[in-house]
C-alpha cells in the first residue's frame, strides 16, 4: 500500500480527473479498502478540498467548488498547455498581459525541471501587428463580471466611456446615462476584448469594447438569447468591422486592375480578392471605410492603376491626386470635400 501521502495526491488526482467516482471504484484504483477512502477523503477535507460525498448503495465523491482556490494537480502534458497558454497570452496581448504573466511566473516557479526545459524552449513571438497600437489594460474583474452575465443570460447595465480626442477633458459618467444591453459573447479581436450584445436602447446589435466597460450592479432581469445573424458569431463580429450588418462587406467596395503580379498583391492583401490576368497583371476588388481610403490603400502598391469602378472611386483618386500635387509643389490648397460613403 502507498503511503499516505502519496495516497492523498493520487486520490486528489483522480477527483480532478472525472466529475463522479463510485467510492468502490476509487477503492480499487487506489488498491485500498472503501473504509480507507473515507479517511483519505477526510484528510483532503482539513486540507481545504471541498470533497461532496454522494449517499446510497452506489454513493461516490465529487469534487466540488469552494470559497478559495485549493492547490490543484496537474499532469505533465495538462502543466505544459496550463503554460504555453499563459505564454501565448502575455505574447499576443488582449488586455490581461500583467495577470497572464504574474500567473506564469508562479506556475512556472513549482515546475519540474524536466517540464521547466520543455516550456521555457518554447518562446512566443506575437506576430499579429498588436504592437502597431497599445492595448488597453482590462481587469479580469470586469471579464468575471461579463462573463457571469453572459452566462446568467441577464440584462447587463454599464457605463460606457467615449473615446476622447488627445488632451480632452473626460466625460462625466454621473451625466450619461447607463446602457442597458442582453449580452450574448465575449469576443477577443486584434488583441482587444469585445462584448457582442443586443443594445436594448438601440434595437440592434453592439460590440463593445471591454476595456471601455464599468458594469452596473445590480444586473436586469434575465432575457432569452437570440440568433446571431448567420449563425457564425466570429463572422458577424468581423463583418461588423467592416462596416456591415453582417452580409454586405465594406461600405465602399471598388476594383481596379493592377501592374502587378497576382502573387505580390495576395501576399498584401487581407479582406481583398485577387484574380490573376497574366504574369503582371491582376484584378484586385477591395474594400475599405471610405473612397479615398481604399484608393490610398490601392495606391501602397506603387503600380500603375486601372480603375473599373464605381465612379466614387475613380473621383477619389482625383482628390488625392489633387492633395497630392499641393504637397509636392509645397503649396496649400483650398479644401476639397472627399467622395462620401455610400
Amino acid at each position: 500500500m502507498p503511503k499516505t501521502s502519496a495516497r492523498l495526491l493520487s486520490l486528489l488526482s483522480l477527483l480532478q480527473a472525472r466529475r463522479d467516482w463510485p467510492g468502490q471504484l476509487l477503492a480499487e484504483r487506489l488498491d485500498v479498502s472503501p473504509r480507507t477512502v473515507r479517511r483519505d477523503v477526510d484528510r483532503l477535507r482539513e486540507l481545504g478540498y471541498p470533497i461532496v460525498a454522494a449517499k446510497g448503495p452506489d454513493g461516490g465523491y465529487r469534487l466540488g467548488a469552494g470559497t478559495e482556490l485549493p492547490p490543484l494537480l496537474f499532469d505533465d502534458d495538462q502543466a505544459v498547455a496550463l503554460t504555453v497558454a499563459l505564454q501565448t497570452a502575455t505574447a499576443t496581448g488582449a488586455g490581461i498581459e500583467e495577470a497572464a504573466a504574474r500567473a506564469l511566473s508562479t506556475v512556472r516557479q513549482v515546475m519540474p525541471a524536466r517540464l521547466r526545459h520543455r516550456v521555457d524552449a518554447l518562446q512566443v513571438t506575437a506576430a499579429d501587428g498588436a504592437g502597431t497600437r497599445p492595448n488597453p489594460q482590462v481587469g479580469p474583474q470586469v471579464l468575471m463580471t461579463l462573463g457571469a452575465a453572459v452566462r446568467a443570460r441577464e440584462v447587463l447595465r454599464f457605463d460606457y466611456a467615449p473615446v476622447s480626442a488627445p488632451g480632452a477633458s473626460a466625460a462625466d459618467p454621473a451625466a450619461t446615462p447607463p446602457r442597458r444591453a442582453e449580452p450574448h459573447h465575449l469576443v477577443t479581436r486584434g488583441g482587444r476584448w469585445y462584448l457582442l450584445a443586443w443594445d436594448l436602447d438601440r434595437d440592434d446589435w453592439r460590440t463593445f469594447r471591454v476595456d471601455r466597460i464599468t458594469p452596473r450592479t445590480p444586473t436586469g432581469p434575465r432575457f432569452t438569447p437570440r440568433d446571431v445573424p448567420g449563425g457564425d458569431v466570429a463572422a458577424f463580429v468581423a463583418s461588423r468591422f467592416q462596416g456591415s450588418d453582417g452580409s454586405g462587406g465594406w461600405p465602399c467596395r471598388g476594383e481596379v486592375i493592377l501592374a502587378l503580379s497576382a502573387s505580390v498583391v495576395s501576399t498584401y492583401t487581407r479582406d481583398g480578392v485577387v484574380e490573376e490576368l497574366g504574369p503582371d497583371r491582376c484584378r484586385l476588388v477591395l474594400g475599405a471605410w471610405s473612397w479615398p481610403g481604399l484608393a490610398a490603400t490601392i495606391g501602397r502598391f506603387d503600380a500603375d492603376i486601372e480603375v473599373i469602378g464605381p465612379p466614387e472611386l475613380r473621383e477619389a483618386f482625383a482628390h488625392l491626386a489633387r492633395r497630392y500635387a499641393d504637397a509636392a509643389a509645397g503649396g496649400s490648397a483650398e479644401p476639397t470635400t472627399p467622395p462620401r460613403s455610400r
